[in-house]
This record gives C-alpha cells, structure tokens and sequence, in this order.
C-alpha cells in the first residue's frame, strides 16, 4: 500500500466504498489524513466501519473543515450532472480528486523519477497496460501494474528507485487527476463512448488529452481524428509527441507494416520488432496496442532485445482473445468480454476460418455492423436470448443453428471444425452481447467456455495468462 502522506494531518472527505474507495481511504489514513467517509449504499458503509473506517453522512458534515475531496470514479463528476457531494464540495470550494490524483502526488513527493507509465484510450488500454507491465517484468525489472486494472493503484507498493509504475486509466480518474504527470503517457485513440458521463464527444476527448498534455513524453495513436488533432496540437505546444499508428506509414514515429513494427525517422524505416507467430497479439488492433507498449518501453530504458523478449512470451488477456485450447488444426479463442459488435469486430477480423460462437443479452444493433466479416464465418452457433434476432441478421449470409446453450455450441462447432480441412480453424467465443441472460458476467462465461473446451477429448490446453 502507498501511504497518502500528502494529506497528513488534514481533514478528508470521501465517497465511494466499493473495493478502490475502501483502499483508498486505508492509504488517506495510514497516510496521517482525518477520513470521514459515505456512500449511497448503506451495505458499503457498514463494510467501511467494519474496516476501521470513520463514516458520517456528508449531506450533515461541516464541508469548511475538509482540505480535499476524494471521490470514486463511478460518481457522477459533471453529467449528467453532478453527483450532490460534488455541489457541496464545490460550494465549500473544496478540491476535487481521485486515487490517481494521490498516487501521482505520492511519486512527486518521494520518488519524482521513478519511471511511470499511464494508458488511456477507448479500445485498448488493458492489453496494452497488461503488455506493457508485462514486457518490464519479463525484464527483470519490477512492474507494478493497477488502476483501472487489477489493483486499485494506492494498494500498488510505494514509489521508489528501480520499481515502474504501469497504471490503467479511465477517463472518469484523468478527470479527478489534474496534477497526473507520467513519464510516458499513451493516448491510443478516442472514438464515441460514455458520452452520458461527459455530455459531448469534444469534452470527452480533452479529458483523455490532459494525460498525455501532462507527460514527458507523450504516446499517440493517430489513427483518429480526434487523436491526430490532439498530437499536433500538443506538439506545436513544445510536448515531445511520438505518433504511431497500426495502417499508416509515418514520416516520423512508429507504425505497423503487416506482422513488422517499424520506426520511421525523417522518412527512413527500420524494423525494430515483429508480431509474427505470437498468438496473443494477432490483429491490427493489438498491432496498435504493441506500438504503445514499445514506444512506452523504449522510453523508461528498456532495448529492442528486451522488448521483443516480452512480447513474444505475453500470454495475452483473460476474456479477450484468450488463446485456451488447440486439438489438431483447431483453435479454440476466448473473448467473451465482446459484449456488442464493436468489441466482436477484432477478434472477426483476426481469423480468416471461424465458428464462431455469438449470442446471449443483444445491444442495440445487434450484429449488423459486423456484416462486412461475415464471408470469415464458416458458421455460427447462436445461443442466449439474441439467437433468433441475429438468425434473421444471419439470413442466407452465413450457415447457422440455434444452439441455445454454450455447452451445445461449443461441442457442434468443436465437431464442425474438426472436419474443416482449412490450415487453421478458429472455435471463436466472442458473443457480441451482454452475458446476462444466462451467466452473472462476462468472466463466468468464458470460463465456462474454458472449462468445456479443456473437457475436450485430445484437447492442448494453452498457457494462461498472468
């Protein structure tokens, strides 16, 4: 844990006692802060007493004695409009901030050069997070990895020389973070999402531009319109900006040309690393993802030999194109965490021979947009609540069945694939839906998809991830 000694001695309060807001409020105060804290659930508020928490609703608290206030991510901050804490609060013209804040004012009060690295971005961020940590610790070096992932980042250890940080961020917690000053920072694209926290997509895309606007080096995907403005308008503000992008040849900066990840210095390429054969990086989107990683490695001290190390032992994220069994020709894909056709798109357009498993609570606009891969599709195996909707959606398209369960489809396409005389068939889970109608969640579902495909006569169980 990384005591918030910042606020020593001073009068904090806080909102949000879910698991980051309770570990947040054990830094305030193994830090030296007075911590009254409340939540709008009374469950959480009695777990925090039972944790040695001092609680008090807010609504009655005498804001004029409170330094900062420290609010969870999930809590409305402006729309769709602010949560009443925030009024208070700012009625008080008391500071507003979140665990990241307090992580960053740790590292610039005790350890100011102890390299940290933070990711953003729509799509991407927890591979590349995950990559990234990843290829550092397969260095030897000491990767602590949180925020928006895995841990909550004030349970990470504490800042000092040798350790790097490697920190997830949401766009809620860049926006209670206005000192986040990382090493290298990495923006990997912006494109249309909670728009119902940020009220428009320009005020969305300049809270993801603060964090590479405050980093040392700032790590831009300019694949984007929004994120190419971004990059130029940070570099003609004197930001070191490096651009990369997974379709196009930079005159400057780092770019994908097919499996090879290339470096362009004043037009003059050269290739620094390769994605060719590793399983868990297919994709042009995890091309991206691998750029960042490099370009945010390179710049804490790692070499080229480090780095392609790391990348090639990555086993990849759980739920997200999650590589769990091979039998004979036959690859059996993870990625339940697809929970709408954006998020299936990847993983269809990573594999040229798929059966693919789709179905289960639909979003809205079903699996339309995903019509232009369905020619990869040698079948599909609809299950849940969306089958007879994304049947329809199928039409003459694509060969289908309605198999209702999960264990139904996996066992018909695993039987399927197994007669497909193609070099390499895909048993691809990627659901293009919510889970839950028939599982609690995304991760429940793909373990359950683990679990039949390890049930499988013959079946070779692929690693697992870290």
């Amino acid at each position: 844990m990384i005591p918030a000694r910042s606020l020593s001695g001073r009068r904090v309060a806080l909102f949000g006692l879910g698991g980051s807001g309770l570990a947040t409020a054990h830094a305030l105060i193994k830090g030296g802060a007075d911590v009254l804290a409340w939540d709008d659930n009374p469950e959480s508020v009695a777990n925090a007493q039972v944790a040695g928490i001092a609680t008090g609703d807010l609504r009655q608290a005498d804001w004029g004695g409170f330094s900062s206030f420290v609010l969870s991510p999930g809590v409305p901050l402006t729309h769709p409009k602010p949560h009443w804490t925030v009024e208070l609060a700012k009625a008080a013209s008391v500071e507003i901030i979140g665990d990241v804040e307090l992580f960053s004012r740790e590292r610039n009060g005790q350890a100011p050069d102890v390299p940290f690295i933070a990711i953003t971005g729509t799509n991407g961020k927890s591979t590349t997070t995950a990559l990234t940590a990843h290829i550092i610790k397969a260095s030897g070096r000491d990767a602590q990895m949180g925020g928006n992932i895995g841990r909550a980042v004030m349970t990470l250890d504490p800042p000092e020389p040798g350790r790097h940080y490697v920190v997830e961020c949401s766009s809620y917690q860049i926006d209670l973070a206005p000192s986040i000053n990382p090493t290298a920072g990495i923006l990997l694209n912006v494109t249309p999402d909670h728009l119902d926290r940020h009220g428009t997509m320009q005020h969305y895309a300049s809270i993801k531009e603060r964090l590479v606007a405050g980093s040392d080096t700032a790590i831009i995907g300019v694949d984007d319109i929004y994120c190419a403005q971004i990059a130029d308008r940070l570099e003609k503000a004197g930001k070191q900006v490096i651009r990369i992008s997974k379709r196009l040849p930079l005159t400057d900066g780092y770019f994908a040309a097919g499996e090879d990840l290339m470096e362009a210095i004043g037009g003059r390429y050269s290739r620094i690393g390769f994605l060719e054969g590793i399983g868990s990086l297919r994709g042009q989107h995890n091309a991206q993802n691998a750029l960042a990683a490099v370009a945010a490695c390179l710049k804490v001290g790692l070499d080229l030999g480090e780095i392609q190390s790391g990348l090639e032992s990555f086993p990849g994220l759980a739920h997200r194109m999650e590589q769990v069994g091979r039998k004979d020709n036959v690859l059996f894909v993870n990625d339940s965490k697809a929970t709408n056709a954006d998020a299936a798109a990847p993983a269809l357009s990573s594999f040229p021979r798929i059966y693919w498993i789709a179905g289960g609570l639909a979003k809205e606009g079903g699996i339309e947009p995903l019509r232009g891969l369905f020619p990869r599709v040698a079948k599909a195996y609809l299950i849940g609540a969306a089958a007879p909707s994304f049947a329809a959606t199928l039409g003459e398209a694509v060969p289908y069945e309605i198999s209702g369960t999960l264990d139904a489809a996996v066992e018909h396409a695993a039987h399927d694939a197994a007669q497909d005389r193609a070099q390499e068939a895909v048993v691809l889970l990627s659901p293009a839906c919510a889970s839950f109608d028939q599982f609690r969640n995304f991760e429940l579902r793909g373990d359950s998809f683990r679990q039949l495909v390890a049930a499988i006569d013959g079946m070779k169980i692929i690693g697992g991830t870290d």
